[in-house]
This record gives structure tokens, sequence and C-alpha cells, in this order.
């Protein structure tokens, strides 16, 4: 044999065992139709500067113990709590400012840990003891900029970031411990981080979801960087296009509390159009998701806005700013943490997507193409507890304050439960909230869906194979069509035995247009069920009243399609009404205990339990 010919077999032989040793076992149950999966990607443990602070003392191991359906001691005077239903999937996104100097606060071998600042770390604090403006202004006087002092870290810095390679390290090994590979494939783990920018108490926040273990050295804080753009391009450069097989998305969440910062639109230097466009593809590319409803509120939309056509009276849910904020109109404003300045249409998701279509005529590419999950954003290292009724797992959360919830959930559409598969999906966008419920909701959109598509067991095949999923643009429309059509249908959630899901009352699909005028526009149709159908609450047993259904579903045609114009298509799930988690408190308390806002109406002590798909795009041709 000559030598070119074993160098070819060497090379043929080195391909074939490369390829086996990297080929990906596939999940035991896997479905190329898809399959929904339940997770949690937001969650803080004892590693977090304010989760710390305020007594949490779950670490990473323990988080995803307890997402995984096991018991865990969130105090050692109190019982062990664990899930209801254990979740499929979990990302720790634990603040990645002062991971280093909080791990040197309270490690006590650490040499710094009898310091004057870190002793003033140390001090208990009681966040239910004031209201959350001055939960939110005790929190960044107590940690200010001693943390990060010389005191602290040293001259160079050097200490604390040796404390953060600690916790990167812990962060990585405990997802690692608990993610199940194929083919069992029961419990996902995401290796992650918060971005926590908080400028002038702004929440411009972000977590920073990676793809598999191949990782960034160390976080990218607010404080390395503290540009949403630079930092959006260092994760392009030194992750996606480092070569190292690491990929990565962020997820922009609260922006209910960003004084119009989160969506506002902002090219930094970018002056001409191609360069514009070129950040907006970055954005999009970067940013595919965005956090809907968490337990600091509801981010979706709100009554009233500056510029904004039409009305919603769903939109009142979970809403974190007082109705007399003050509008931001055009502008923005800052302290929205500590309940200071304004609100703006920018807060809000709905408004973010159709203002995104203008963009996309301006410039061409839409930044605000994103899709939608939700998350508890808790602080005591419990992902998933989402059941308004538990209030052995409030302990660490403000009781009884308007506008606090236990938060939401994501939901994804993927073929398997491995990061592999959800990650794809979390790119494409096939996701959606719930504000805690487990309702399954499938939206498609095309432009010949048969009227009796919802009767056909093959509903799911023919959504796909006739038009896109949620998270998509609708195909170029054939030369007969007339309006795009879709098909949404819901299940409602079954729950556990002890705690029955709701029954379903209504989907409606949200339609967002810019004007000719300049204004953001929005409808609602009521496409399945009855938004008046009698059912309520008893609020002294949080026992359902009324009727309901088990499932809905609706191949609806849009009535006021314009082919000229772009547009944005969501559909939103609604359950009857239920006792929201002040009910279930009131309902608890002792007769003569109870606070006074069980009775005086300050506190609503119910709630319409709901889910929003990602959006579908229509799109002129041409």
């Amino acid at each position: 044999m000559n030598n070119r010919r074993k160098g070819l077999l060497t090379i043929l032989l080195l391909f074939v065992l490369s390829s086996s040793a990297t080929a990906v076992e596939q999940c035991s149950e896997n479905q190329p139709e898809r399959q929904v999966f339940w997770g949690d990607l937001h969650v803080h443990t004892a590693v977090s500067m304010d989760a710390n602070m305020f007594g949490t003392r779950v670490r990473p191991d323990e988080a995803y113990k307890f997402a995984k359906g096991g018991a865990i001691q969130l105090d050692p005077r109190m019982p062990e709590v664990k899930l209801e239903r254990p979740l499929d999937f979990a990302a720790v996104t634990d603040h990645a400012s002062n991971f280093g100097s909080v791990h040197l606060c309270t490690t006590p071998t650490s040499e710094v840990y009898d310091s004057e600042q870190c002793k003033a770390y140390r001090e208990p604090y009681d966040m239910n003891r004031g209201s959350l403006r001055q939960t939110v202004r005790d929190l960044f006087e107590r940690i200010g900029g001693s943390l990060s002092s010389p005191a602290v870290c040293g001259e160079d810095g050097a200490r604390c970031t040796q404390g953060a390679s600690t916790v990167w390290k812990e962060t990585q090994d405990a997802a690692a411990r608990h993610d199940d590979p194929a083919p069992s494939c029961k419990f996902t783990t995401f290796v992650a981080y918060e971005y926590t920018a908080t400028p002038e108490l702004t929440k411009v926040h972000r977590n920073v979801i990676f793809r598999n273990d191949k990782v960034l050295d160390l976080p990218i804080s607010y404080a390395d960087e503290p540009d949403a753009i630079k930092m959006w391009k260092r994760l392009r450069a030194e992750c996606i296009e480092a070569g190292t097989g690491c990929d990565v998305l962020a997820i922009p969440h609260n922006s209910n509390l960003s004084n119009g910062n989160m969506f506002a639109i902002d090219y930094g230097d970018a002056k001409t159009k191609e360069e514009q466009a070129e950040i907006a593809k970055l954005r999009a590319s970067m940013e595919p998701l965005v956090e809907v409803m968490q337990m600091k509120g509801d981010s979706e939309c709100r009554n009233g806005m500056w510029n904004v056509v039409g009305a919603d009276e769903l939109c009142d849910f979970e809403k974190m700013r007082p109705k007399d904020t003050p509008d931001c109109e055009d502008g923005t404003g800052k302290g929205a943490l500590a309940g200071d300045g304004c609100v703006s249409r920018r807060d809000f998701v709905r408004y973010a997507l159709t203002e995104g279509l203008a963009e996309a005529d301006r410039i061409g590419v839409n930044p605000y193409a994103f899709g939608l999950i939700a998350a508890t954003d808790i602080h005591d290292g419990t992902p998933g507890t989402v059941e308004e009724s538990r209030l052995d797992l409030r302990m660490s959360r403000p009781s009884g304050q308007p506008g606090m919830n236990p938060g939401g959930i994501a939901a994804v559409w993927a073929e398997e439960n491995s990061r592999e598969s959800l990650f794809r999906a979390m790119r494409r966008r096939e996701t959606y909230g719930t504000s805690g419920p487990r309702m399954s909701v499938r939206f498609f959109g095309g432009w010949d869906y048969p009227k009796e598509l919802c009767k056909d067991a093959a509903l799911v095949k023919k959504g796909y194979a006739g038009g896109v999923p949620m998270g998509s643009d609708l195909p170029p429309a054939p030369k007969a069509a007339k309006a795009p059509g879709f098909v949404v249908s819901a299940l409602r959630d079954p729950g556990t035995d002890e705690h029955p899901g709701g029954k379903l009352q209504l989907i409606q699909i949200i339609k967002g247009w810019m004007g000719d005028d300049g204004k953001v526009h929005q409808r609602v149709f009521d496409v399945a069920g009855r938004p008046k159908n009698g059912a309520k609450v008893d609020t002294a047993t949080c026992n359902p009243i009324g009727t309901g259904a088990d499932s809905l579903c609706r191949v609806w045609v849009d009535p006021i399609f314009d082919p000229k114009k772009r547009a944005v298509y969501y559909a939103r799930v609604v359950e009857n009404p239920s006792c929201r988690q002040t009910g279930w408190a009131c309902k608890a308390a002792p007769r003569d205990a109870k606070p006074a806002w069980c009775t005086d109406g300050s506190v609503s002590l119910t709630t319409q339990e709901r889910a929003w798909t990602s959006a579908i795009w229509y799109a002129p041709t041409g």
C-alpha cells in the first residue's frame, strides 16, 4: 500500500472515530413533533449578594436538587420543603456582580472575613420590615461600593477575581452534577448567570444562558461591561466566535421596571441605517427571548400609555407600578426599583414587539423580534415555586405587598429534554410563558388552515406542515390568500390531587401594528371560550365557582388584515378566577389575626392565571 493511500485511510479512520466520539445520543423520549417541557431560567441562591444578605443559605447544588423534586431545608427551624411537581429544566442565575466579594465575606477562612465591610454585609436584614422601596434603598446603601473596595478585593482586585472564579466553578459543577444526559434525560440544567445592570435604580437586567459546558472563564458582569451593546459583542466574540464550542443567549427581564430603558430605540454610536441594522441584528440574535412575567410583576402591557391606541382590560394583571405613576412618553427615567421615576410603553413587551415593526420598516431589521417565557426570579433557591397556595415557600418574599406574586414558569416546545434540543427551541423562539399553571398551548400561523382543524387528531402535524409555529415569521402569502389564519389550542393544567388545575375561560389573539399616525395600535380578539362565563372564586375557602373548559381550540382568520402593513400576533390563554397568594394567606390566617388588607380592598385576593405565547410575524413581500 503506497504512502498516499495509507494517509487517506488514516484520515478516513480518524474522521470515523471522531464522528463516533462526538455523536450526540438521543433521549429515549424524543418526539419529532415536539413536546412541552417546563422550567425556570431565573433562580438565585446564597451566591447572590442580595439573597445572601436576606438570609438565603441554599447553594446552587441544593437549588437543582429542589428543582428535580428533592426536599431541602430553607431554615433549620422549619420543616423541609419540596415542589408539588418537579421541573424538567432549570438554570441558577446568580448575580455575577460581587461574585468574589460575597464569597470572601461569607467564608470564615477568608483573610477579609473580619473586615468592617464584611461584618456590615453579614448583619442580619429582615426584608419584610418595611416597604419594597425601603428594602431596595437599604440594599443598595448596604452594598454600595464597599464590597468591591480595595479593603475587600485588594488594591489590584485579585482577591475578588479569585473568589469569583471559585464561585463560577461551583456554579458549573452543580449544573454538571444535576444534568441528566441521554438516554434518560429526566432533568436538564444550564450553566448561567445574571448580568445585573441597575444604573440609578433602573432595572435593565439580563440572564445569560449557555448552551453547554463550554462557557466563559468568568462571567461578563455589569461592572466589567456596563454598555449592553458592548456586552453582546463580547459574548459573541469570546463565546460564539471563539471556536471553543461555546454558545450563549441573553434574556432581558423585568422590563416593567426599566423606566423606558429596556426597549428604548438605542443603537449606541451607530449613526447610519446600515450601522444601526447591524446592531439590530446583533440584539435580535443575542436576545431571542424576553421574560414576560416574574415575581416582580407582569411586563406584557399596560393601559393608558402614551401613543398607544386601543385598550385591554386584562392589561391590569399583576402591575408593580401604581396607576398614578407618571408616563415617560417618548423619554426615559430612573429609579423604578425604588418606585420612582416614570413608566413607559417601552417597559412592556407588547409595545416593544410592535415598535420593532417600525424599525424593520426603517432599517430593514427588527431588533425586537423576541419570543416569550416567564420565570420566578426567586431569591431563596427554590426554582419553580409558582403555586399561589404554597405559603410554606414564602419565607424570603415580602408578603402581602401589592404587585408581589410567586412569578411564572417557562414552557419550551422541543423534541427532547436535553440541553441541545431545549437551546435550539429557545433560539427559534418556540416557547411561551405562564403565570404559574402548566397549561399546554400550541399556536400556528399560515394561509390556508381548514376550519375543521381543531377536530383533527393530526392538528399538530398539519399545523407544522401548513404553516409555522409560535416564534416564527409567516411564509410569503400565496396569490389567492386574502388574510393569514392561525390555529391556537390549549389544554388546562391537570394540577395535582391536592391542588387541581383551573378550568380555562378564554383564548385571545392579540394583534399589534404601527399606524400611519405613528402610534402603536393593538387589538384583542376573543377567539375561543367566553370572557363572561360567570366563573368566580369563594375567597373564604378559595374554592372555584362556575364552569370552564378542559380544552379550547379555534382556527381564526384576521378580519382586519392589511397586506401592506407589518403585523405581530400572539395568543393569550386565560383561566377562570382563582385565589391569589394573598387570598390563600387570608384564608390561612386566624380570624382575629388577619392582615388589614384581607378586608380593606387595598390588595387583590384573586387572580386569573394565564399563558402568553411567543409571537408570529407578518411582513409584506418585497
